[in-house]
């Protein structure tokens, strides 16, 4: 367990999902020996866990692989909204991509809050399913005009809802705006049981095993790294947080990541039901979930570019700030982060890979938004497998580009990583080992050359170098989570080194790591 050395008021000293707690998790084994599959599935998340249960249910072989444990990423860190209230976005939608598109977006996202319900009514999912009102508030002058042209947007594509002046909460609002019956739930159980069902039609799960990269062809294959066993399969879904092969698709120049932050709590005021999202910044989120029949509040928000900004705590704090202020807090009994990845238009890319390659698919950059669009990725993954027409296919398909905003949005992303790998390779860091404390990390100067260190509780020093293994930028100390995060597309790595979350592949190195060596690999999906 890792622990910070700093006083924090009522945040628990080390970070733990709220989601992930009290769950037996089923346990699978690692792949051992080459094997062929009608359909291999990476990332056992939301979207690979619901295609391969749609897919099993379809009569198909299916292989799902995931490089640490089932249900631990994005979607075991997740706030659990299932909406198509996805921020302020509709209005925004039809400017770029046009009335239609943006009706056919909320669609998407309704037939997978529709799909969740139907699957939990169906099965007897104990998964604290409810039905809820959504709403996005604004506390300032300025957001309130956003609101209300969210409200127009609403009506333009027929979504029910309307503009309220208040909200149940010792919040000072200008204006809010509902959208009616949407939902929540408990995603982990929800997908532990759909886990079990994938298991006994006979699919297969496999955790601890990498993939990463694909050998292309009407057959593609899946290496997983190191000689290790492959995947022949006559579709792959690419279902992992970051695409894990890219080919062609570039999407590392196509996507930021932000991190979040969240708070469970046990309040003093009792919540009052819905489920709630900020219109100004920093975002505030709120929901409840119920822990041994006592009512906890989930505060989510404070989001970011991974790797850049403030000291990450300081998010922490500022929730509980936020908290105290709003509810009254008794205790907060976890606290974590997550991260998400955002495309240039704001819409998911979902289907072919690249234009062409109608057997390797991936699903991405769900802004926040994955259990609805997760669910909507599944969706559309099991009709393209299957030959049937979707009439969201031409919505999210990854080969789109609209010049507005894509082009601005591809330079000013861009421009920003270039920035960043600048900063990083001329940082010279004052820091030293000897000036690190118990339970500190930094980035430090050793020998003349920039490393990353951190002291462990019993004073052991673990030094990495700080250049990511993904295309040579100089990773940040994130002193909230005790990670290595990087401030170009949002690989992550453990205070050892270790792989947390991609694009990065391969852990942070001991010796002095050069952009060449990953580019220059055999092994490797970039």
């Amino acid at each position: 367990m890792v622990t910070q050395n700093n006083e924090n008021g009522k945040l628990p000293p080390h970070t733990e999902s709220y989601w992930r707690t009290d769950i037996k998790f089923p346990e699978f084994p690692g792949l051992a020996e080459d094997i062929h599959v009608d359909v291999v599935i990476v990332g056992a998340g939301i979207t690979g866990i619901t295609a391969a249960y749609l897919l099993v249910n379809e009569g198909l072989k299916v292989a799902v692989i995931e490089g640490g444990k089932v249900l631990n990423g994005t979607t075991g860190h997740t706030t659990a909204k299932i909406t198509a209230q996805h921020d302020l976005i509709y209005d925004e939608f039809i400017h770029n991509i046009g009335r239609s598109n943006a009706r056919l977006y909320y669609e998407a996202n309704i037939q997978a809050l529709n799909f969740i319900k139907e699957t939990v009514d169906q099965h007897t999912i104990d998964c604290d399913f409810s039905t809820q009102d959504a709403y996005i508030y604004a506390t300032s002058d300025k957001y309130a005009r956003k609101v209300e042209k969210e409200a127009e947007a609403y009506e333009k594509i027929g979504i029910e809802g309307g503009l309220v002046d208040s909200i149940p909460f010792d919040i000072d609002i200008k204006k809010a705006l509902v959208m009616k019956n949407q939902a929540q739930f408990h995603p982990t159980k929800y997908l532990v049981h759909l886990i079990q069902l994938i298991t006994e039609k006979g699919g297969l799960i496999f955790e601890n095993t990498t993939a990463v990269n694909i050998e292309t062809g009407e057959q593609p294959v899946v290496l997983t790294g190191e000689g290790g066993p492959s995947i022949t399969a006559n579709h792959v879904l690419s279902c992992s947080h970051f695409p894990f092969y890219e080919g062609l698709g570039l999407y590392s120049t196509r996507m930021h990541a932000d991190r979040s932050y969240a708070l469970a709590v046990k309040a003093n005021k009792k919540y009052p039901g819905g489920i709630y999202i900020s219109a100004d910044k920093p975002t505030r989120s709120l929901r409840s979930v119920t822990v041994n029949g006592e009512e906890i509040v989930l505060i989510v928000g404070e989001n970011h570019k991974t790797g850049q900004g403030i000291e990450t705590m300081e998010h922490y704090k500022a929730l509980e700030t936020f908290g105290e202020e709003v509810f009254g807090l008794e205790k907060v009994v976890y606290r974590w982060s997550a991260q998400d990845l955002t495309t240039l238009d704001k819409l998911p890319y979902i289907g072919e890979l690249t234009s062409g390659q109608p057997n390797i698919l991936i699903a991405t950059g769900f802004r926040k938004w994955g259990m609805s669009n997760g669910t909507a990725a599944a969706l559309l993954f099991r009709d393209i497998i299957l030959g049937k027409e979707n009439i969201f296919r031409k919505l999210y398909t990854p080969s789109r580009f609209y010049a507005h905003p894509s082009l601005k949005n591809f330079l000013v992303e861009n421009a920003n990583v270039v920035g960043q790998l600048i900063k990083g390779k001329l940082d010279t860091p004052k820091t030293t080992p000897e000036d690190l404390s118990k339970g500190e990390g930094a980035v430090i100067t050793l020998d003349g050359h920039r490393k990353g260190a951190y002291k462990d509780d019993k004073g052991k020093l673990h030094i990495v170098d700080t250049t990511c293994t993904h295309i040579g930028c100089e990773v940040e100390w994130n002193n909230g989570d005790c990670t290595w995060d990087c401030p170009c597309h949002g690989s992550r790595f453990s205070y050892t080194g270790e792989v947390i979350e991609g694009p990065a592949e391969k852990p942070l190195q001991k010796y002095d790591y050069k952009m060449i060596d990953n580019l220059t690999s055999e092994d490797s999906g970039y």
